[in-house]
């Protein structure tokens, strides 16, 4: 059975657009991103923005878009200029919320105070920063450009243009310890305004580090390290007032990343440029969108008949449960039971929430929200495989 043609409940509507070019490819990376000696077209890009815009607006006409997410790649290589023209896409065919989020993803050797101030002025009102370390060695075993002085200058730079930023970090590095990370965090902390996003180093398949894991070139931090380094992770940032609303993002109450507590709360998302995707609600039940990923073939295909879409399925409803507590058990306020029933039909396994709530790995909170606990988070997979079974 697919999906209802209408949302259930309301969590909110975004649009992310991928801007898919990087100065460098990182090692540890597996997004979608492209790297070019050539000047990119930005004006031909920006018309094949507006071409797939209007597309999934006639897919999803008469929202209010809550937020908007320029992610990559590095969009803050764009020129303001390019943002400005997609933003007012944005606007002719949808409406706005007052309070619309507007976040654009920067990296640190791309800022600066002239540019971030264009941005500003294009419309963009909070900035994320790629750090990944503050630590120069760290900076060069992962890749990056920029030197760790760079990197808290380009937040500073954040901090005197726009009222909201973030930036990211990655912990669980080669040989890091948990004193070494205490400090860092720290550091991260006092520089840090309303939001954090700290990400444990994953090998990824396909990229540089997964071929140096194999020739045995590159040795992983081992699970109970791992966990360590998580553990700590929470403690500091609670005691600094930004607790995790997310397994992987820290924040003061109410400065949440709104674009992303779209996708966690399974709201609607409009996805556009070279392999994006979307989960819209049309008269035919949920759409699941994704579009070509090489930005050369995208731009063609945009070209030449206004999308870029290269697979498009409609959700059948337990599917559509199932993303559903996927994505919303990341987050620490959990999911509500009856969110379930709306897409399922179904209910949880009620036997199994009850086990694993007495064994500390689950939570159910004054709302009556069924959420993971700290123990519960680095095995989220097992638990939503037993909250899953009929």
């Amino acid at each position: 059975m697919t999906s209802a043609p209408f949302p259930p409940f309301d969590a909110g509507f975004g649009i992310y657009v991928h801007w898919p070019f990087c100065a460098s490819k990182c090692p540890y990376c597996d997004f979608n991103s492209h790297v070019r000696a050539e000047a990119i077209d930005e004006p031909r890009f920006a018309r094949a923005f507006d071409r797939e815009l209007a597309s999934q607006a006639a897919l999803a006409p008469g929202r209010r878009v809550d937020s908007i997410f320029f992610g990559g790649g590095t969009p803050s290589l764009m020129q303001p200029r390019t943002i400005a023209s997609i933003l007012e896409s944005i606007s002719r065919y949808w409406s706005l919320a007052p309070d619309v989020e507007i976040t654009m993803e920067a990296n640190p050797t791309s800022i600066e105070a002239t540019r971030l101030a264009g941005y500003r002025s294009a419309g963009v009102n909070r900035i994320s920063i790629g750090v990944q370390s503050l630590h120069d060695a760290d900076l060069r075993r992962l890749g990056r450009l920029h030197s760790a002085d760079e990197a808290r200058r380009a937040i500073q730079m954040a901090a005197s243009v726009f009222d909201r930023y973030s930036f990211d970090l990655i912990y669980a590095r080669p040989d890091q310890t948990v004193r070494e990370w205490e400090r860092e965090l720290r550091e991260a902390l006092s520089l840090a305004a309303e939001h954090l996003s700290l990400y444990q180093l994953t090998i990824e398949p396909g990229t540089v580090f997964e071929k140096l894991v194999n020739a045995r070139k590159l040795t992983v931090m081992d699970d109970d390290a791992a966990r360590d380094l998580f553990d700590v992770t929470q403690e500091v940032c609670a005691a600094f007032g930004l607790p995790a609303y997310e397994v992987s993002n820290h924040a003061r109450p109410g400065s949440e990343c709104r674009h992303n507590l779209v996708y966690w709360r399974y709201g609607e998302y409009v996805g556009v440029g070279p392999g994006a995707h979307a989960r819209l609600y049309t008269d035919k039940g949920r759409l699941a969108l994704s579009t070509e990923k090489h930005p050369e073939q995208w731009l063609s295909l945009v070209e030449a008949q206004g999308h870029a879409t290269v697979s498009e399925t409609y959700l059948e409803s337990q599917d559509e449960a199932s993303e559903f507590v996927l994505m919303g058990l990341r987050l620490r306020e959990g999911i509500l039971p009856e969110h379930y029933h709306a897409l399922s039909g179904r209910v949880l396994n009620e036997r199994q929430i009850a086990l694993l709530r007495d064994d500390g790995f689950l939570s159910v909170t004054p709302r009556g929200a069924i959420a993971a606990t700290q123990k519960g988070v680095p095995v989220l997979n097992t638990l939503i495989e037993k909250l899953l079974v009929s």
